[in-house]
């Protein structure tokens, strides 16, 4: 690395401390990791601010935050490794590993269908309990036992709390381990993180959770929300993840392979090794990287948001959005946004949170956050827009 790239990446590095600071210090965040990659190399490693609401402890490097919908990306990478490895294809109907799935004419199904939003299964039960979302045998049940809203790929609709499930239930079939371990093994063990990259978090680890908070004005303006709003018609509102949830001890043990609790440094290490290599670690080849990251459903509007279909097969395409658009992930996806980078795909959660990289540039960042704020996501555009600035 020449002189001038170390000196370019320590102004990028100095730059994303000072947001940091700077949101803290004006109350807009309590504690948050900025991490950036690229070309397989650890770039800028921030952690500020501290893990409780109205404590000491410190955000460090090492810290476990829950991340919300940030984890879909999670559990599709460890489905394209799984592809890459040829334990199945993407167009393998579920059924073929299981079998009950097929009920109510769902034998059509396929993994592509469920990566893309596309398998017609987008809502919970209005009525399902946090007890219920946690118990993996009762929503798998739930959902082999499910009738489609529409035929697969026929329609498009974020699948915003079954798409773990579909993903998970099918990998533990095919593999006979839990998604969690199989993440473990093949994706965060070989990158080295398998302590920082979790579904369901070890008892073992929970000291090192973040205890998150509301935002008050974020969370009342979320809450007011009527609720006919669309989100709540497929994950009601008593399973909408905000701090209270997230900071529950059956929440965080628990296998919800649609969400995740991670380090920043984890979540930008994956995505690093899905655009590049890592430490001689490369998690897909450069065509599964091409189809994955491209916009798989051009045209199509989103049956749940009632926005454009912004999916590509497991990731949000062209995310995050571009700057002063809305980049709060499951919220964003609620309206239009205006497109991001054209080549770059990721996930953000509801709380704020997200990950995203660049196949061009190499380039793979990730947001965690502790204040846990809805409908606003702007440390992720600004930490997007001083990345982008410095890959210039």
């Amino acid at each position: 690395m020449t002189d001038l790239q170390q000196d370019t990446d320590a102004r990028l590095h100095h730059a994303l401390h000072s947001l940091a600071e700077t949101a803290i210090a004006a109350g807009t965040e309590t504690g948050v990791q900025l991490t950036v990659f690229r070309d397989g190399r650890l770039v800028a490693d921030v952690a500020a601010g501290t893990a409780e609401p109205r404590g000491a402890r410190p955000v460090t490097p090492d810290t476990l935050v829950y991340s919300a919908s940030t984890g879909k990306a999670v559990a599709s990478t460890v489905a394209h490794v799984l592809v890459e490895r040829g334990l199945f294809e993407l167009d393998t109907p579920l059924v073929e590993f299981w079998p009950e799935f097929g009920a109510h004419g769902k034998q059509g199904i396929t993994l592509r269908h469920v990566l893309t939003h596309s398998a017609g299964l987008p809502a919970l039960p209005l009525d399902i309990t946090v007890e219920q979302l946690t118990d993996w045998e009762w929503m798998s049940a739930m959902l082999a036992g499910a009738e489609p809203r529409w035929a697969p790929g026929e329609r498009v609709g974020y699948h915003a709390g079954t798409f773990g499930h579909l993903v998970g239930e099918f990998v533990r079939r095919a593999t006979g381990r839990p998604i969690s371990q199989v993440l473990a093994d093949e994706v965060a063990g070989p990158l080295g993180i398998a302590d920082e990259l979790y579904f369901g978090v070890p008892d073992r680890e929970l000291p090192r959770v973040a205890t998150l908070e509301n935002d008050p004005q974020g969370h009342a303006i979320f809450t007011s929300l009527p609720d006919q709003f669309p989100l709540f018609q497929a994950a009601p509102r008593q399973v909408v993840p905000d701090a209270v949830f997230g900071n529950r001890a059956d929440v965080l043990t628990s296998d919800l392979p649609y969400q995740g609790t991670m380090t920043a440094r984890a979540l930008a290490r994956m995505y690093a090794a899905l655009v590049g290599e890592v430490d001689g670690v490369r998690l897909v080849s450069p065509d599964r990287l091409a189809a994955l990251a491209a916009p798989a459903l051009p045209g199509a509007i989103d049956e749940v948001t009632g926005a454009p279909a912004i999916w590509s097969v497991g990731y949000a395409a062209a995310w995050p959005p571009a700057s002063g658009s809305d980049a709060s992930g499951d919220a964003g996806v609620l309206r239009d946004v205006a497109p991001g980078h054209p080549t770059s795909f990721g996930m953000g959660g509801i709380g704020g949170s997200g990950g995203w990289a660049d196949p061009v540039t190499r380039v793979a960042v990730a947001v965690t956050k502790t204040r846990f704020n809805p409908v606003d996501a702007s440390l992720m555009q600004q930490v997007t827009d001083l990345v982008r600035g410095w890959e210039s």
